[in-house]
């Protein structure tokens, strides 16, 4: 099983209404939310540890959870409300999100609900995102990180959100601190290049390969991905699709990554060591066409298993 470790929010996704006043529709969302929901429509064995409201939306969330497959054994409750991020979307730029989460239950996890083990089936664990960036949940993510690195293969998405970042040094110095404790890392390359203003994406990517992951990832968009091993690189081109819009797409290319490594057989730390540039590319064309379905839809809705075997992949 993977274990899905962060925030599960609700994402005011706009639709159109007028054109200066679009009409907005409340989605489960989250970096973590979408891609625990992406193994489970993906039929991976998936669990979400994080904590969710016991309001409505909160409810609506792990009903989500559950109706997709996701084991929520460790999910906890919380009294305080759900966060909500609105979304706010521009022909051809990413989607700028802002969050009002100030006491929100996913915020609120601490160090003494993370579990004293994990089950025996757990095989891979997910972080990243927001919910490394303020405590006292992102203290409780990182201790788990911290305990299971080496154990387990851990997997990071940093999915930056330059709003909520105060001081962008402190913050790249505590990402590279986070490198060291993963195998595989996924980034895009609007992310490294918020990070790094002053060196091309892919060096960038090439440095943190340096730092201890097995396996560094890079999105560009409709230009494709690339995936850097050492002494190895593979490459797929970007997929033309009808876009509604980006909402998801990197968590559903998470997803997909993870789905594919997980059914080769390589969601440990000695197999990724080994994958070929072959398996990386086949696995990034995987990823990029779930990504690319997503994107033909409105909001974070991946796809499902069924939806990528018609495209010959599965």
């Amino acid at each position: 099983m993977i274990l899905v470790c962060g925030e599960a929010l609700i994402d005011m996704v706009p639709l159109p209404a007028s054109p200066d006043q679009p009409a907005y529709v409340a989605r489960g969302g989250g970096s973590h939310f979408n891609v625990a929901i992406g193994l489970g429509r993906l039929e991976v064995p998936v669990g979400f540890f994080g904590r969710l409201s016991l309001d409505p939306f909160g409810r609506m969330m792990r009903r989500q959870l559950e109706e997709d497959g996701v084991d929520c054994r460790l999910v906890r409750d919380g009294d305080e409300p759900s966060t909500l991020a609105m979304v706010f979307l521009e022909a051809g730029a990413e989607p700028v999100y802002t969050f009002h989460d100030e006491g929100a239950a996913d915020r609120m996890l601490r160090v003494e609900d993370v579990p004293a083990a994990l089950p025996e089936e757990v095989r891979a664990l997910h972080f990243g995102s927001i919910s490394l960036l303020r405590d006292p949940g992102a203290s409780a993510y990182e201790s788990l990180m911290r305990r299971e690195s080496g154990r387990r293969l851990v997997s990071l998405d940093p999915n930056v959100r330059p709003g909520l970042i105060r001081d962008r040094a402190a913050y790249v110095e505590r990402l590279e601190e986070w490198l060291s404790l993963a195998d595989l890392v996924k980034v895009s390359r609007a992310d490294l290049e918020w990070l790094y203003p002053d060196r091309a994406p892919e060096d960038a990517a090439a440095a943190w390969l340096d730092r201890g992951p097995a396996v560094v990832v890079v999105t560009r968009g409709h230009d494709g991905a690339v995936a850097l091993v050492p002494g190895g690189r593979a490459e797929v081109q970007g997929i033309a699709v009808t876009v509604s819009d980006t909402v998801g797409a990197g968590d559903s290319f998470t997803s997909g990554l993870l789905a594919w490594l997980h059914r080769a057989g390589r969601l440990d730390r000695a197999a990724i060591d080994g994958v070929t540039e072959d398996e990386l590319r086949t696995a990034l064309a995987f990823a990029n066409t779930a990504a690319s379905i997503t994107c033909t839809r409105a909001g974070a809705q991946p796809p499902t298993f069924a939806e990528m075997r018609a495209t010959g992949l599965a």
